[in-house]
């Protein structure tokens, strides 16, 4: 698969595309739910696009073209825009999400999860990107990732839960100096109000996840969200049946996982060796 182009989350250029994708889809006679199923994506996308939260990608526009019968403006208009960013935008519209989530519950088995990260570890997960990153982008990044700490020490605290399997522990990105350290960050992540750290370990016999990491959000007005990446994308999925099916995923993890007390013990016994 070709990489996605990159176009600007500049506010304006954002919702100008967005008005325009409004305007052709009324114009046809379709409902944002509509569109979804004809473009094969979630209605929330659809409406992030229209208001300017999250950007057409040039894939998209070219259905979307086909679809509203537009004769190629939208794929000319999204051609014309400038690329800039430091934030693939396909997770721009997520992170929004987690800035101000009630509940987050996330499981991981590859990296640990960003929110968890070490300065020096998210700057390792960031130089084995593949093309290399330059310098400036991973420093950019990497501060980005951070920021999104503050969400640990918000002053209501958020119901926080984190699973990780086994191997990605273990995995010593960036050397064992940024490993010790980043587990000895973990155990301290693991006492704070509303965090809970557990791992699931490579002894069990069954997996519940092996389809892959992936992340569960309340929203303010209590919306239930999930979202998923993969290695060149994202999905931000509303469907309630889908997101059923991760929440009874999660559910498996969280039993057969080692509860919090333990995952302290294993995290006090990696950092003895």
């Amino acid at each position: 698969m070709p990489p996605r182009k990159r176009v600007p989350k500049n506010g304006t250029a954002l919702k100008m595309v967005g008005a325009q994708v409004a305007v052709l889809r009324v114009r046809k006679g379709l409902t944002q739910r509509q569109l979804a199923k004809l473009v094969r994506m979630e209605e929330e996308t659809i409406a992030s696009i229209e208001q300017g939260r999250r950007a057409l990608m040039p894939d998209v526009a070219e259905t979307m073209d086909r679809v509203l019968e537009s004769g190629g403006v939208l794929a000319a208009g999204v051609e014309k825009l400038p690329a800039v960013d430091q934030v693939p935008l396909w997770a721009e519209e997520y992170l929004d999400r987690e800035r101000d989530a009630l509940a987050i519950s996330s499981y991981e088995n590859q990296v640990l999860p960003g929110l968890l990260q070490t300065d020096a570890y998210a700057e390792a997960v960031f130089r084995n990107r593949i093309p290399f990153l330059a310098n400036d982008v991973v420093s950019a990044q990497t501060a980005i990732r951070i920021a999104r700490r503050e969400i640990l020490r918000r002053e209501t605290p958020v119901t926080l839960s984190f699973i990780v399997w086994e191997p990605t522990l273990r995995l010593k990105i960036g050397g064992p100096e940024v490993h010790r350290k980043q587990l000895a960050h973990l155990l301290s992540c693991s006492k704070l109000p509303g965090v809970s750290i557990q791992v699931y370990p490579l002894d069990r016999t069954s997996h519940p996840a092996l389809d892959g990491p992936f992340v569960l959000l309340e929203t303010p007005d209590y919306q239930r969200l999930a979202y998923a990446e993969t290695q060149r994308g994202s999905q931000l999925i509303s469907d309630m049946n889908e997101v059923s099916i991760l929440e009874r995923r999660y559910a498996m993890l969280r039993t057969q996982a080692l509860n919090p007390e333990e995952t302290r013990a294993e995290l006090d016994r990696l950092l003895g060796e």
